[in-house]
């Protein structure tokens, strides 16, 4: 920890225990540099030998975008990584990204064989990254686009759903407008994944590198429900697409919830996200997150890397019921975190700002979760709510099921040429590799309306 005292938190946080600078710059860098160093070439080389090259590969089968895997691993043997990354972007044209933050373990790695028998899998996510980083490096764009078909389509949203879309459209030849609300591209890729995970600026060079194949206009700033209307989408283009996301973030339903200091950890990743110096971004000395999702670890994980002393997790249910795989939980503890189950907040105390977090002793029973009489405290000075994101906004006329977007095969929403996929889609399951599958699926069947209606 730093010897000289942390600096006082920006105006906006009064929180008096959330404070920037609790670590030394030297100590933040070193802190935020790559969770995983990519592989050379001897180590790509070596980690490919260990591959099968099943025939049916459970990997592939484990893949939401059915890359092929043993086909990929051994283009790579063979010394030929570029074709390798052709293998992995003609299913997934955002697989750099999804290298590094896909859960491999619980994907892909889970379903190695090596991984059944030695308890090892094939280092897959890193292959993945090792050949897909060379090929961008070259910064040529790897697909032409075919000749034009004179229709246009939007895509609203520029996650990764929407990007996958607009790539497979435009090399279809169609024109496609990508809207977004925000000041840059990329979605979650850009605002909602831990820093340590994409150091430096990759989700941005990854947009730019996808939008180099063309036919692609950009414009952000412009969100549903704003200066954009779906009546009127639907007027001036001639398919729609949405992936438009999770905009709302649930409430706690705690008394005291609106206390200084207690904040949405979707916020609190996305500014760490896009922050110049990590110095400045305040953080408490005793954080309690609440939540049981890769929100909540990446929001306790970066506190800890941040200078927080105390960071405890806290999830209503048990650990099995966690969706944070087991490999971001272990990580989380080996960063120092601690992990209580089977809790729930029932009041925030504290005098303004959060001193406290009251929590209720739970069991999940046939009648569903309900809190026991059995209650305890933790001392917090800076509270995050991960206890997940719903849509808002909807625009009208679209059926919704479990509070998102109704969709049947490939993304077909309740009106006629309207399309949706990633997280604001049912049925997903919230995972950047599941929306690129959407996306891309999605413009295939948009492909064949558009060419045979």
């Amino acid at each position: 920890m730093s010897s000289t005292p942390p600096r006082p938190a920006p105006a906006g946080i009064t929180a008096p225990g959330i404070v920037a600078g609790r670590l030394p710059a030297e100590a933040l860098a070193d802190n935020f540099t790559d969770v995983l160093p990519p592989l050379d070439r001897h180590e790509a080389i070596v980690a490919a030998d260990r591959c099968y090259f099943c025939h049916d590969a459970p990997c592939v089968t484990a893949c939401p975008t059915e890359i092929d895997i043993p086909l990929f691993i051994r283009q790579i043997a063979t010394g030929t990584p570029e074709a390798a990354a052709r293998t992995i972007f003609d299913q997934n044209i955002l697989g750099g990204m999804c290298a590094r933050v896909c859960p491999t373990e619980a994907l892909c790695e889970g379903a190695c064989v090596r991984e059944m028998a030695e308890g090892k899998p094939v280092e897959i996510g890193r292959l993945q990254r090792f050949a897909t980083d060379r090929l961008m490096a070259e910064g040529v764009h790897p697909y032409d686009r075919a000749a034009p078909t004179g229709r246009r389509v939007a895509v609203v949203g520029a996650g990764p759903a929407g990007l996958a879309c607009a790539h497979r459209l435009a090399m279809k030849g169609h024109e496609v407008t990508l809207y977004d609300a925000r000041p840059r591209p990329g979605g979650l890729n850009e605002y909602g994944i831990a820093a340590y995970k994409t150091p430096g600026d990759f989700a941005a060079e990854e947009v730019d590198w996808l939008l180099s194949i063309g036919g692609i206009t950009l414009e952000t700033g412009r969100a549903l429900g704003g200066d954009l209307s779906l009546e009127g989408l639907r007027e001036d283009f001639d398919a729609v697409f949405l992936g438009i996301g999770l905009g709302g973030v649930n409430a706690l339903n705690a008394e005291g919830e609106d206390r200084e200091g207690v904040q949405d950890a979707v916020a609190f990743i996305a500014e760490l996200r896009q922050s110049a110096d990590l110095s400045t971004l305040p953080v408490g000395r005793h954080v309690v997150v609440i939540g049981g999702g890769m929100t909540a670890v990446d929001a306790a994980v970066q506190s800890r890397l941040l200078g927080a002393e105390h960071v405890t997790i806290v999830y209503r249910r048990g650990r099995e019921r966690m969706s944070a795989s087991d490999h971001e939980i272990e990580h989380a503890q080996t960063a120092g975190v601690k992990i209580i189950t089977d809790a729930m907040p029932v009041a925030v105390h504290g005098n303004g700002a959060v001193a406290e977090v009251e929590f209720a002793y739970t069991e999940d029973g046939p009648e569903g979760l309900r809190p026991r009489p059995e209650t305890f405290r933790l001392h917090a000075d800076q509270v995050f709510k991960a206890i997940g994101q719903r849509l808002e906004g909807a625009p009208g006329g679209l059926d919704l099921a479990g509070g998102k977007i109704a969709v049947t095969g490939a993304g077909r929403t309740s009106l006629p040429g309207i399309w949706a996929g990633g997280d604001c889609a049912a049925g997903g399951d919230d995972l950047t590799v599941t929306a690129v599958a959407q996306g891309r699926d999605a413009a295939e069947d948009i492909h064949t309306s558009l060419m045979t209606g």
